[in-house]
């Protein structure tokens, strides 16, 4: 049963907080717009998912049957702790309360055909468990997010690994940008997107994806 209320937990203070709206960046590091055969954004691609997509580290992500095409996508997860709206760059980091990584379960197939068709890719994007989510390093913890690892393993098998450093877009660009269009508040999460080496995942598959200096999520698949 998914929590209707979850949580999203520090790894080292007592904090918490109930999640908002999870905004996500697409296409945000050039190697994986490749591999998709999509052109270079000009500005950040948003789309949203529901607080009801999050689960925990050690959760199961449950691939509905509607859908024969899941996929992973390993990405840091920024935690805003302080409303704002239309945020410059240079104040983007006093609304950040904390750094995470989470995984954007895709299904591959409906967003494919929704491409097609022109139409959303909200169920492809926000199905029950396509947000997990590690806890949170406290944003004083962590000096250089611009600079930091990102990996995920299947089955113990490398698939992903990159580091922010390639995002196109950098966590400040995102934040202003993002807060242009939807005021942020606290307990909001952005997604700010995976790099190259996304695939699919089988039931009976554990991903693990880590983030330098953050943190570890697992995950299992079932169908």
């Amino acid at each position: 049963m998914i929590d209707p209320r979850p949580i999203v937990l520090f790894r080292k203070t007592d904090r918490s907080a109930h999640p908002g709206k999870i905004v996500c960046v697409g296409r945000n590091y050039a190697e994986h717009a490749r591999e998709m055969n999509a052109p270079l954004p000009e500005r950040p691609v948003l789309f949203l998912k529901p607080p009801s997509a999050i689960i925990q580290t050690g959760g199961v992500v449950r691939r509905p049957p509607f859908s024969n095409d899941l996929h992973y996508e390993a990405e840091m997860v920024v935690l805003i702790g302080t409303r704002g709206k239309d945020i410059p760059e240079s104040r983007a980091t006093d609304h950040i309360e904390g750094y995470g990584v989470g995984l954007d379960m895709t299904l591959r197939d409906l967003q494919s055909e929704a491409k097609k068709k022109g139409l959303p890719w909200a169920i492809a994007k926000g199905f029950d468990t396509s947000a997990p989510i590690s806890h949170f390093a406290s944003r004083d913890e962590i000096e250089h997010p611009n600079e930091l690892d990102i990996t995920l393993r299947v089955n113990g098998e490398l698939r992903q690994n990159s580091n922010t450093r390639n995002m196109i877009f950098s966590i400040e660009e995102i934040i202003s940008y993002v807060s242009s269009v939807f005021t942020l508040e606290a307990g909001d999460l952005i997604f700010t997107g995976t790099p190259e080496g996304v695939g699919s995942a089988l039931p009976g598959d554990t991903i693990r994806a880590e983030l330098q200096d953050v943190g570890i999520l697992e995950v299992s698949i079932t169908a």
